[in-house]
């Protein structure tokens, strides 16, 4: 499916991007080639394909171990802070 320059400035405006008149033409012919890639990988025949539940089915992975590896610092940093109340920030109000 070959995409025209109207299609890609659709697409643009749906998107919100702004493309420029120069770089039009490179978007079509990439987006072109996009779906055109898209459509053969649909063709492919794919029926006799089971879904992996995971792609670590019969293998092991090796985890680390799940232990702090920093401090905290908190305290320390909550002094520089204009105003603190109970461990939080307090910060100005915006909304109304």
């Amino acid at each position: 499916m070959t995409l025209t320059r109207r299609d890609v400035e659709n697409i643009a405006h749906l998107a919100r991007l702004g493309i420029t008149e120069e770089e039009l033409p490179a978007y079509v012919g990439s987006l072109s080639r996009i779906i055109d890639f898209v459509e053969q990988l649909s063709s492919a025949p794919a029926g006799d394909v089971e879904p992996m539940a995971h792609p670590l089915e019969d293998q092991v992975q090796r985890f680390r171990a799940d232990e702090p590896t920093e401090t905290d610092h908190r305290e320390r940093y909550q002094q520089n802070a204009p105003e603190v109340e109970a461990g939080l920030y307090i910060v100005p109000k915006v909304i109304e």
